[in-house]
């Protein structure tokens, strides 16, 4: 069975770019869902079976430090690993994150390189048994 990542960004154009990363670092046979807000990324994480999400913060209808809280205090819809992707550098901000139980909050820009160490540190990920990738 494929492993599962939501991303939750107001921009489509950040959103395929972090798929690309995701693909370029070894989860080319991921299966990739996508929000475009907190409030469409809850209902993508209730009703299907998740194994990582990500999020930015700054979207519309609902952010992410709202949906990674809503999350936190739900934890009957999604209890797996949660990374948040933000050019914000407020460690208060960070602090306050942690304690909703993000796995990691990782500062823009990131990189293949950067989503490949995130990887190694994600429970449940395990690369592709084909190493060999048309994508590459």
């Amino acid at each position: 069975m494929a492993f599962t990542i939501l991303l939750a960004d107001d921009s489509a154009m950040a959103r395929m770019f972090i798929k690309r990363c995701f693909e370029i670092a070894g989860a080319w046979d991921a299966e990739f869902l996508e929000a475009k807000d907190g409030e469409e990324a809850l209902e993508l994480t209730g009703t299907h079976e998740v194994d990582l999400v990500v999020t930015d913060l700054n979207m519309p209808v609902m952010d992410g430090t709202a949906y990674v809280k809503t999350i936190h205090e739900n934890p009957d819809i999604y209890q797996g690993p949660i990374v948040v992707i933000t050019s914000l550098q407020n460690e208060a901000k960070q602090a306050e994150l942690l304690n909703y139980g993000v796995h990691t909050v990782m500062s823009k820009p990131i990189s293949p390189a950067s989503i490949s160490e995130l990887l190694e540190t994600i429970p449940g990920w395990q690369p592709p048994d084909d190493e060999e990738s048309d994508l590459l």
